[in-house]
């Protein structure tokens, strides 16, 4: 079995979503759907592009919600269907121990992630952090700190929103 987490940017482009969809799906395919495991907070964006991958590579997908109001705090109304579609479709939820979606949630929901994962998946631009902590290049230099193989996912003309 392989269990593949992903960290990524919510802020893609329109014109990246595809670009981005195309390199995890190629990323994925090279593992056994059977033994295929993906982790992810299914937020828009990256999380949630992985999570949709894994499914339709026949793999199983693990989510980890930040906290006990994520849901209803933090997911916008035009992700809700996606978010709702791909928790109904995961073989285990699990939500952290926090009340509300925060910093110290979000690190938490982070960490746990690299916990389950054999690789991280991060769709990064390779920008250095922001100094906000819990984002995309935080997770991939924590990640790399525990020692834990990261595949990065940026493709040719991928591009952030702003």
């Amino acid at each position: 079995m392989t269990t593949l987490a992903v960290t990524g940017h919510m802020d893609l482009t329109d014109e990246t979503v595809p670009l981005v969809r195309d390199a995890l799906d190629k990323v994925l395919a090279d593992h056994e759907p059977a033994g295929l495991v993906g982790v992810s907070c299914i937020a828009k964006g990256s999380d949630s592009l992985f999570a949709e991958a894994v499914l339709d590579a026949g793999g199983r997908l693990v989510v980890v919600l930040p906290s006990r109001d994520y849901r209803d705090a933090k997911v916008k109304p035009e992700h809700a269907p996606t978010f709702d579609r791909l928790r109904a479709a995961a073989s285990q939820v699990v939500v952290m121990p926090h009340e509300t979606a925060n910093r110290a949630a979000y690190e938490a929901a982070n960490a746990e992630l690299l916990r389950r994962a054999d690789r991280l998946v991060a769709v990064w631009d390779g920008r250095p952090p922001s100094g906000k902590g819990s984002g995309t290049a935080d997770t991939v230099q924590l990640a790399r700190a525990e020692g834990l193989a990261v595949t990065v996912v940026w493709p040719q003309g991928a591009a952030r929103k702003g």
